[in-house]
């Protein structure tokens, strides 16, 4: 279970020195969990088509070169949605064909280099396509699968910040806006290169009921382009990502099964050969198979409550730490072994090291009573948490390691990225350009 490799990488972390006093803070992604994701993903849309389906894993999920590199090794792509993911990409040897470029915001240089690769782009808006009409008269052709995002307008999930299909947001061309749909046949008309067509609802605090609504009204889109075109322009529809992640036990819910059962029962259209498919998941991947380790540097009470310290605050985790009702993480105690804490649960706060009182991963979590050099486990972490690191009072960014249990119960760990010293952060803070601020400017 992939709560018991978590126990051994934590006890393994501890005896192996990934977690000392000088490195505090570790993370840790289980490389069985991140195959075993893959292959549910590849598994679960194989059982319900046999059209072609790239699955390109969104980088902004967990943009480091590794796990780009064993995620394409498992089957996978990558969707990127800036230059430095595209670049983290290609140094993972993802090749063009397998790459898709998001962005609402591609400027020329972007556009260009994606054409020169043969990347396939989804363009955001009227304004892109005038710019790839540009460049495409200029180069007169390109390998590049080119695509349009519209978003369909059904609404929002319970996280208003990753909803994209709302009434006003700012992804994609709003199909419910007076008139916007006739355009965007149009569009498609006028330029026989169109061949996708692109959505993405949101993702965690979306509905799966309400994302498949969104996808069916793209389908429907499809299907009206090429009835006015008379033959198959639009080949392939990319889907997105966002399947939610379930944060409140080990359980892996909802499934990708249960996800495209639900789509091959809403839009079976979509899975009858006619259309190619893309998937962008990213959350959904990585999340259970990553877990943050700190040790507590000092265990207080402040008005009759307990405060476990630890190194481990808003630069791992800081959409927990902003936005704590929306992003609750589950903590588990070890002692400073890194065996499972044992005794009775006592309310208590975890507490980061940054400078203002709200820096907290937990706040009256029952928890056995943690001690000055026990360890937490901030768990669910492998997306979004300590691949974005937020340099809140400078703090370091923590290693990251990925690991593998053996068949003898030894624990093998592979160093993904190395802890970040404090040299390094005097040096990308101008560390090598003191006076620059004393001569004339």
């Amino acid at each position: 279970m992939a709560s018991d490799r978590r126990d051994q990488a934590v006890r393994a972390a501890v005896d192996q020195a990934l977690l000392t006093g000088t490195e505090p803070v570790a993370a840790l992604l289980d490389v069985a969990g991140i195959r075993a994701s893959a292959a549910a993903l590849r598994a679960a849309f194989a059982d319900v088509t046999d059209a072609p389906v790239l699955h390109a894993f969104a980088v902004k999920a967990c943009p480091l070169v590794p796990v780009l590199r064993l995620l394409y090794e498992a089957g996978l792509g990558a969707e990127v949605a800036s230059p430095g993911e595209l670049a983290l990409a290609r140094a993972a040897g993802v090749p063009p064909e397998r790459i898709v470029l998001d962005s609402p915001a591609k400027t020329p240089a972007e556009l260009r280099e994606a054409l020169a690769l043969n990347i396939a782009v989804n363009a955001d808006n009227p304004q892109e396509l005038a710019r790839l009409d540009t460049l495409l008269a200029a180069h007169g052709h390109t390998g590049s699968p080119l695509g349009l995002r519209v978003n369909p307008q059904i609404g929002g999930g319970t996280i208003d910040a990753l909803s994209t299909a709302t009434a006003t947001s700012k992804f994609g061309i709003a199909l419910r806006d007076e008139g916007a749909r006739a355009r965007v046949v149009q569009a498609y008309l006028a330029r026989p290169w169109l061949t996708r067509l692109h959505t993405h609802s949101g993702s965690q605090g979306v509905p799966l009921g309400l994302m498949v609504t969104g996808i069916k009204e793209v389908y429907e889109l499809a299907e009206e382009i090429n009835a006015a075109a008379g033959r198959r322009q639009v080949d392939t529809i990319d889907i997105g990502g966002g399947l939610p992640v379930n944060f409140t036990s080990d359980d892996e819910t909802p499934t990708y099964a249960e996800y495209a059962r639900l789509l091959a029962t809403e839009v079976p259209g979509l899975f009858d050969g006619r259309y190619g498919l893309v998937t962008e998941f990213g959350r959904s991947l990585l999340a259970k198979h990553g877990t943050v380790l700190a040790r507590v540097e000092y265990a207080k009470t402040s008005g009759s409550r307990p405060i476990a310290v630890t190194h481990a605050g808003v630069q791992v985790a800081t959409r927990t730490v902003y936005d704590p009702a929306s992003w609750p993480l589950r903590i588990a105690a070890y002692d400073a072994k890194g065996r499972p804490k044992q005794g009775p649960a006592v309310d208590q706060d975890v507490a980061g090291p940054a400078c203002f009182a709200g820096d907290l991963l937990a706040v009256k979590r029952p928890l056995p009573l943690l001690e000055q050099g026990d360890i937490v486990a901030a768990l669910d972490t492998g997306a979004y948490y300590f691949a974005h690191h937020y340099a809140y009072n400078s703090l370091t960014r923590p290693g990251v390691y990925g690991f593998t249990v053996r068949d003898d119960g030894s624990v093998r760990f592979a160093t993904v990225r190395p802890p970040q010293t404090v040299a390094e952060i005097v040096a990308e803070a101008g560390g090598g350009h003191p006076d620059a601020l004393l001569t004339d400017c």
